[in-house]
Order: structure tokens, then sequence, then C-alpha cells
């Protein structure tokens, strides 16, 4: 199992640290991720980190497809991909409605929908085997629609770019892992349990059937982030996870729509999720995380002593997972590589 590094979190300044990076890379971490939400972008701290490393692979988890057009992902992705080595990997995700339509000011209608169109183009122009046209319910190339001038033409990109840039969703429900699986080359589910990735068994074969070629779990890499706390005091480590987790729980959607609180319920625990959002739609944020199960905790993040987190690691190496996407501190870091390089 290859382990990948989260390179950090979001705030009112831009934080990498990138020494911790660069440890990371020389004790053998696979990759790196960044990642946006409504602040700072994906691309700019991947290139940053990029200038200041040379082997270690360069994702982003995840780039909001809404953000920017497929042609404009591609150039971003072309373009890091060759100034880098041949390093990069393209994370994308749709997103939530809150994010998408209160933030970018566009519909976030048809997810799945985006994703196969978008990642369709996506590889016509890595490809660059003609000029692109593209016409579907989404994404038109050239646009001929309400508002065209008339003189738009197919183009081929001037950059010649790598043909096979990996790209992965992130998603989490059974719809979006198998289009993840029939369109993608690997997906990245967020606060998932080992055991909860074998429920998402069924959705990635039916992906595989959909997309034909023999594709097949050979072919699909299953990046799940993990969280890492290295503390002798199992319960600190454990409270301090909580609050992140009421907040994709509780409050990253709206009461009727939470993808996160309907991933959670599947897992095992629809009646502590239905309470963290009911409390942190109320406002009582701080009554939500208290509310966060520690077993839930525990089967999805890393935490308490080394011995303790060796042994919670085998559910993860003996699961489908094919790379852990990592965050924490640097001592978790050197934990995690030594138990798991």
């Amino acid at each position: 199992m290859k382990l990948g590094l989260t390179s950090g979190g979001f705030g009112p300044k831009v934080q990498i640290d990138i020494e911790r990076i660069k440890r990371a890379e020389s004790m053998g971490f696979d990759s790196v991720w960044t990642a946006e939400a409504w602040g700072n972008d994906a691309i700019v701290p991947l290139a940053w980190i990029a200038a200041q490393t040379s082997k270690i692979k360069l994702g982003t988890a995840i780039m909001q497809m809404q953000a920017r057009t497929p042609a404009m992902c591609a150039m971003q992705a072309m373009t890091l991909d060759q100034l880098s080595g041949g390093r990069m990997i393209v994370g994308l995700g749709p997103s939530g409605p809150q994010v998408i339509e209160g933030w970018h000011g566009l519909p976030y209608a048809k997810p799945l929908q985006r994703t196969r169109e978008y990642v369709a183009i996506l590889r016509e122009i890595f490809r660059r085997e003609r000029p692109v046209e593209f016409q579907g319910e989404l994404y038109q190339m050239p646009y001929r629609g309400p508002g065209a001038s008339g003189l738009g033409k197919p183009l081929r990109s001037i950059l010649h770019g790598r043909p096979d840039i990996p790209i992965y969703t992130a998603t989490i429900s059974p719809k979006g892992v198998e289009t993840a699986a029939e369109v993608a080359d690997g997906f990245i589910p967020v606060w998932t349990t080992p055991d909860g990735l074998s429920t998402f068994t069924g959705p990635i074969e039916k992906g595989f059937a959909k997309a034909g070629n023999g594709k097949s779990w050979g072919d699909f890499e299953i990046a799940p982030t993990v969280t890492v706390i290295l503390n002798d005091d199992v319960q600190k480590a454990r409270d301090a996870i909580k609050p992140g987790l009421a907040l994709y729980v509780g409050g990253m959607g709206a009461r009727e729509k939470n993808f996160y609180n309907d991933h959670v319920s599947r897992q095992g625990w629809p009646g502590p999720a239905k309470k963290i959002q009911d409390l942190y739609l109320d406002g009582k944020k701080n009554e939500a995380a208290a509310l966060v199960p520690d077993d839930l905790v525990d089967a999805v993040a890393l935490v308490g002593p080394k011995e303790r987190i060796r042994d919670r690691l085998a559910a993860w190496k003996e699961s489908r997972a094919t790379t852990l996407l990592v965050g924490g501190d640097s001592r978790a870091l050197e934990t995690v590589a030594e138990l798991c390089l």
C-alpha cells in the first residue's frame, strides 16, 4: 500500500509546510495532494510544491469541476505535469450545491453527467489526436448555444501533454463511485472506514462492466483520506478529530442533502449522524462535535500511541485501498512510513 500526503488545511493564510513535504518525499511517500474550497485554489500551491520537490507525485484532492472549464483544467494539468517531469495526478470533484451555487454562482445539477463529460473532454485534450469536438448535455466544444458568435472552431492543444495523465474523482455516493470506476483511473473517498470500502465493491464492478475493455481492480486506484494523530492520550487524539467530522456530517450541506451524512449513515452510524446534523444546523457546533462517537473516529482515523496505530493499520492493509492519503504532523508521518513502507 502506497502513502500519499495531504498538504494542509484552509484558513486566512495559505500555509504549506514544505519541509514536512520534503521529509515525506525522502521517506518514500508516493504523492502529495492539495485542495480547494472557497479560498485558496489547488493548482497554485501544487506548483509551488512541485518547484521544491523532485520525485513525489502531485495530486489535487480536489479541483472543483465548475470552477474551471474542462479545457482550462487540462491546460493547468498539462502545464504542471510537463514542468514537474510527469508527476501530475488530476483529482476532480463536483463539490456540493452550497459551494458551487453559493460561491461560483453556477448550477450544481447533474454531477454524474458532468463528471462523465468533463473526464471525456480531458482525455480527448490529453491524447491530442485531433481538434477537440464535443457536443454533450453540459459541455459543447465548440460552443454553439445561446449567445454564440458562430465563429468558434475545433482546436487542438498547442502544448503536447502526456496522454495518460491519471484522473481520479472524489466521491462517496454509490452512483458516484460507479461513475468513477467507469470513467476514471481512481477515486478518493473521505471519512471512510476500511469496512466501508467494501460497500463500494458492487458499484465499482458495475462501473468496470460499463467501461469495458477488460477494466478491473488492477487498473483502478482507491485512495481514502486518513488523519493520523500520534498521542498517548487516545481520548485527546479522538477529540481533535471530532470537530472536523462534525463539520462534514453536520454542516457540509443542507438538512435534506448532505452527502457526508448519508455516507456515515450507510457505514453504520445513522442515528448519531442525524443528531450531529440537527445540533450543527441549530448552531450548536460544540455539542455536535461532542456527540461524534468514539468508535466512528477510531474507524475513519488513526489515533493514539504508535502500537495502537500499528494495530489499526492492519485493517487498511487488508482492505481494497491502494494508497492512504495521510494527514498529520511530521511525527505521525514518520510513524506511518515506518509501519507501511
